[in-house]
This record gives structure tokens, sequence and C-alpha cells, in this order.
């Protein structure tokens, strides 16, 4: 027999997306019931809007690193804003906000307008502030996102949509709801996953140039 060509390579293990190597430090700043509870420097703000069990501590954690918010194992108990001052290794500190949890928040209807109350007074002032909307991507479509994002959308600020724990997706079901969420929300939709860090490098990148001064609505 003739010489042997080289043996094929078996083919590697699909590696997963980098976590964001964005250099920062962060540490918990406050819990805000209203108005007067907000931090007054001025710094820019992004505020997380999501389900009570849609993953923003954990989401937060993943992003600064280490452990600044804490996750609770009942969701809808926290019915407060809480503040996360991030200083990046280049460039202005600002605040990341975890609003209080909708659509699964114990007590009901009063807690569902205590929501209503906190979120309306922490939109309703001056400074540099954005907001991400939080959807878990593997339920897209549901009745209490689209109500988020259309409240969202009627707020003087800009805003974006992510999709948590896409980690939990096979790819027929990531294909299928990439498209359904894009479509259901007018734009592309971020897919993230707090738990293998796939696409916190690019949520930073929107994170850090999205707070812009409240402008007429």
């Amino acid at each position: 027999l003739g010489a042997r060509g080289p043996r094929p390579k078996a083919p590697r293990a699909q590696r997963l997306e980098p976590r964001a190597n964005v250099r920062v430090t962060a540490e918990f700043v406050t819990s805000a019931s209203g108005a007067g509870d907000f931090p007054r420097d001025r710094l820019p703000e992004v505020a997380m809007v999501g389900r009570s069990n849609v993953g923003k501590s954990s989401l937060i954690n993943a992003l600064v690193k280490r452990t600044v918010a804490r996750t609770s194992a009942a969701p809808g108990k926290t019915r407060l804003a809480n503040y996360y001052r991030v200083q990046p290794e280049a460039g202005r500190a600002f605040y990341l906000v975890d609003l209080p949890g909708y659509g699964y928040a114990r007590g009901g209807d009063p807690a569902a307008e205590e929501f209503r109350r906190l979120a309306d007074s922490y939109f309703d002032r001056e400074g540099a502030r954005g907001a991400l909307l939080l959807v878990d991507a593997r339920h897209p479509g549901l009745e209490a996102d689209l109500a988020a994002w259309e409240w969202l959308q009627g707020q003087p600020l800009p805003k974006a949509v992510v999709a948590t724990k896409v980690d939990k997706l096979t790819r027929a079901e990531r294909t299928r709801h990439s498209r359904q969420l894009d479509s259901l929300f007018a734009g592309p939709v971020s897919l993230v996953s707090a738990h293998t860090g796939e696409g916190l490098e690019e949520l930073w990148k929107l994170i850090v140039k999205l707070p812009s001064p409240p402008t007429a609505a």
C-alpha cells in the first residue's frame, strides 16, 4: 500500500464566547424606595428592567465579575431599586440600577402598584440614563414583557432589549426564538448568558454608550 497521508484532525469542541474582558471595579451603593433615596451625584445610569426571575442580579454579577448583587430564591421579594457603582478602567463611572421585578411580584396588585410608583419616580427626573429590558430567551412574547416594552417606549431615553439565559436553548430553539424576539420588539435583541459569558462583551459596548439626557417625549 502507498504511504498514507496525515490523519485528519478530530473536530475541536466548540468554544464558548469568552467572558467580557472589560476591566471594572463595582460596589453596591444603596437601595432606594423612592425619589428621596436616589443618589444625587448625577452619574450616568443604566436601569435594568425585567420580570423578577429573568436573572438581573446574575447578569450584573457576570458583567462586573464579582458578586455585588444578591440573587434571591424567592423572585418578587425585592421591591427596591438597587444601585451599583461601576468604574471602568478607562472612562467615567456610572450606575447599573436593578429595578424591582414585575410580572411575578409577591403581594399581587399592591406590589405591582409599588413597582409602577417607583419606576415612575425613577424615570421622571433629570440626568443621563438608559434602560435595558431583560427578557427570558426561553419565553419570547410574554404579555408582561410586551407591556413593559410598550411602557418603556413612552420614556424619553435610549433603550434596548436583552434576552437572558440563552445557554438554556437548543440550537434550533435559539434560531427560532431569536427571530421571534427581533420581530416582537421590532429590532435586534441581544442574546446573553450570565452562566457562560456569551454576549457580555457586546452588551458592555451597548451599556457604555446607552445613557443620555432625557429628551422631550
